[in-house]
């Protein structure tokens, strides 16, 4: 490529990688605050949190509650937290999250939230129930189509 500088050479498969990545962060957003809810146990009596799904990946996932002083003493780094994934108002799937990191957050309203990311526990049946959604969060996210309302729909 002479007389190109390399500076301007846009990198295609890069550019595809990072819009997939921002339509399944999209997508996810939607699908776990209207469509699923979730869940975290974090002690031995079963009180519950809830939390907001924010990432998930093959790994892992990343989930934020309200900013609270009690979250800040019940989560430690390193805890394992079950996270439940509720795909109706009484069924759930337990995902056990090993904590990697705790960070503070706050959104463009101002509101304060604890981050919590860490990594799935994968020997659990559980999980192995759940990777098929993950998968398809991924897939979802290659392969979906953006409807601009240019087609037209007729009824026979």
């Amino acid at each position: 490529m002479r007389g190109v500088s390399m500076s301007k050479v846009i990198d295609f498969q890069q550019k595809r990688k990072d819009s997939i990545e921002k339509r399944k962060r999209n997508f996810e957003r939607v699908l776990f605050s209207e469509f699923l809810g979730s869940y975290a146990e974090i002690d031995e009596n079963g009180t519950k949190y809830l939390v907001t799904m924010v990432d998930i990946s093959q790994e892992g996932c990343l989930f934020q509650v309200p900013f609270h002083k009690d979250a800040q003493t019940h989560f430690k780094q390193k805890d394992d937290v079950t996270v439940r994934i509720y795909f109706t108002k009484d069924d759930f799937l337990p995902l056990v999250v090993n904590l990697k990191h705790i960070n503070e957050y706050v959104d463009e309203k101002g509101d304060a939230f604890l981050r919590f990311g860490g990594e799935f526990d994968k020997s659990l049946p559980s999980f192995k129930a759940f990777q098929p959604f993950i998968d398809f969060i991924y897939k979802f996210a290659e392969f979906s189509c953006i409807d601009k309302g240019e087609s037209k729909v007729y009824f026979l």
